[in-house]
Order: C-alpha cells, then structure tokens, then sequence
C-alpha cells in the first residue's frame, strides 16, 4: 500500500538534533522570459490569498486572458532588473540567508540551520522544509519576510508550509512570526539607512513611504497590514525627526478594477511633480530586498511619472538587503522567538545517555 505521507528521513538514537530556521520571500520566475513567467504568474494568481474571486469567475479570466497577455509584458519589465547572478530578490534573500546563518553561530547558536524559500516559483517551501527535516530539525521557525500582516502575504506564505505538513508523518515543532513592522531594531535599521543615504546626498523636500497596496475590502474584512503600514512609517518617522508635512504614505501596485488602499503611489507623485516639489525620497518599508516592485515600478517608473509631471530631483532609496543593521535585526528577532529551544537542546553528554538507553532497550540504531 502507497504511503500517504512522505518518506521520513534514516533517524539515528542520540543524533544531534538540529533547530531550523526557514525565511520565505514572495519568489520570481526563474528567468525574465514569457516561458518563465507563464508559470510564474498562474502558481501566483490561482492562490486564492491573492485573489478572492470564485474560481468559475477567476478561471476563464486567468487562463483565458490574462496568462496569454500578461507574461510577455512582465518578462519585459523583469528583463530591465535581472542581474548576472538572476533575480534581484533571489539573490538578495539567498544572501540573507547565509548571513544570518554566519550571525547565529557566531553567537553560539551551531545547532541553528538557515535557509530559504519562495512562496511562489523556486526554491520552494515544500523542498526548504524536506530540507530542513532531513537535516535533523526537529523544530522549526517559520519567518516570512513580510514587515507587516497581510493574510495575501504572510497568511498565503503560512497557508504553503501548513500545507506541507499535511504530507509529514513525524512533525516537527513548528513556531511562526506574524510580523515585525514595530519592532525597535528593524525600525532603527530603516532609519539608519536612511541617515547614511541622507548623509551623502542630503535630504528631500519630502519623504515618501510607498507600501504595496491590498484591495480596500480587505481593510474592512479585517486584514491589518493598513494600520500596520501606517504604524511603520510614524515610527519611522519619529525615528528620524520628520514632522507630518515632511513625510506621507502611499500605496503602490494596484491591480483590477477594485478600490486600493490609498493614496496610491502614481497618483502622489503627479501631484507632489505639479506642485513643483523639487526633491522627493521614496523608500519602501514593506519590503526587506529590492525586487521589481521596488526596482521598476518604484525607482523606474515612478521617477520618470514625477519628473514629467514638474518634480526636479527623484530618489530611491535601496531595500535593506543585506546591511549589517537588518543581519543585526534579523538575528536578534530570531534569537528571541528561540527561546526555550536554544536553552533546552542536549549536549553531547545527555544525547549519548540517550543513545545507550535506546540500545539497551531493544533499539536497532
């Protein structure tokens, strides 16, 4: 008979056992070409997170328009980002990754394995967690890398590893953070960031914070990414001294026929370009790694929407990608949400006290 449940891995009386630590990213397609996207974008716009229509509504729109429109056009935008080494955002949270592994043992956390996933394309979730489990992780924590809660975000990253436990027989202990989006030290990392840029080439008329938007209905059913987003940016706000008329938050992004969260990004920028506001700084606190969002739709587009609409100086800060501060942040919030596992693992004395009990007790291995 078939197993309904996936493989467990060959388990060893008195084996170190390991604690995981899985970040997850939205994802990107493997390549910025129309084949790579097509994939892409139809595992991404059948998640029901991400639209809440009815399949018998959504279906013959997805596949019968939007799928033969949209990723040629997406290729072209993807194409104007993509590095040597692939995806911005692949590339940028591979990195992360192994950063904060280097960060974590160098605190004494050696029992700590780090690695990666996407929600959408690759590495996938499924495989990160495999991965994780064959590696001896019996507890897991699961880090989506979403500042703010967004159940099309955050809930949908949860949704793909809940999912993939269903197919795990042995579970592991699982832990998730929702959200850091007031968190002291990621607030403080946005703000330091924002001091150096400032520091080499001074400051704006005007900050702008631009979030990606969520359909307004989701505000109203409950979802809290809109207070949350607002939360983030008066604290950094406050963090860097700036009164109301010196900073504003946007939300970009929108997609459909749907009423947003406003106000939204492109209409801002028209208006701050006819009232001739000379210099305005956009920074993007939703995200954590630069992507096309942040890179074409923000830095790109956005730029030439302000200036052809009056404005005179526009600049994009970077995500925080890789700066120390974030992979100081990154680690202290990791190392919080470990408590009770780090302190409760066995050493090398009780794991082979263990192993010997097993043995006398008619154990194989």
């Amino acid at each position: 008979m078939k197993d309904h449940y996936l493989a467990e891995p060959p388990y060893t009386h008195g084996q170190a056992q390991r604690i995981g630590v899985l970040l997850i990213n939205l994802g990107s397609p493997d390549a910025p070409t129309k084949q790579a996207l097509k994939p892409y974008l139809r595992e991404f716009l059948s998640d029901p997170r991400i639209v809440e229509l009815p399949r018998w509504l959504w279906w013959p729109v997805l596949h019968g328009v939007i799928l033969n429109t949209r990723p040629a056009k997406s290729a072209e935008k993807y194409a104007t980002i993509w590095t040597k080494d692939g995806s911005p955002l692949r590339v940028h949270t591979e990195r992360l990754a192994k950063l904060l592994q280097g960060s974590l043992g160098e605190k004494g956390m050696k029992q700590v394995l780090v690695t990666h996933a996407m929600r959408y394309g690759n590495p996938s979730i499924g495989k990160a967690l495999t991965h994780l489990k064959e590696k001896g992780c019996g507890q897991i924590l699961l880090l989506p890398l979403y500042p703010q809660y967004a159940a099309s975000s955050t809930g949908s990253a949860l949704d793909a590893c809940y999912h993939q436990l269903l197919q795990i027989r042995n579970q592991p202990d699982i832990r998730t953070i929702k959200h850091f989006h007031d968190d002291a030290s990621y607030i403080n990392a946005l703000a330091q960031s924002v001091r150096r840029y400032w520091s080499q080439h001074g400051q704006p008329d005007k900050l702008v914070l631009s979030f990606h938007g969520i359909p307004k209905f989701a505000l109203e059913r409950g979802d809290p990414y809109h207070c949350e987003c607002l939360k983030t940016g008066r604290l950094l706000a406050e963090a860097l001294q700036l009164d109301a008329s010196r900073y504003e938050v946007c939300f970009q992004s929108r997609f459909g026929r749907a009423e947003w969260l406003q106000p939204y990004l492109a209409n801002r920028l028209v208006e701050l370009g006819k009232q001739k506001v000379r210099r305005i700084d956009v920074i993007c606190p939703g995200f954590v790694a630069d992507c096309l969002e942040t890179l074409e739709e923000v830095a790109m587009e956005g730029k030439a929407t302000f200036l052809s609409a009056g404005g005179k100086e526009f600049h994009y800060l970077p995500c925080l990608n890789d700066s120390p501060d974030w992979i100081e942040t990154l680690s202290a919030l990791v190392t919080h949400h470990l408590q009770g596992w780090i302190d409760s693992s066995p050493d090398d004395t009780q794991r082979q006290t263990s192993r010997q009990r097993a043995l006398q007790l008619g154990a194989k291995q």
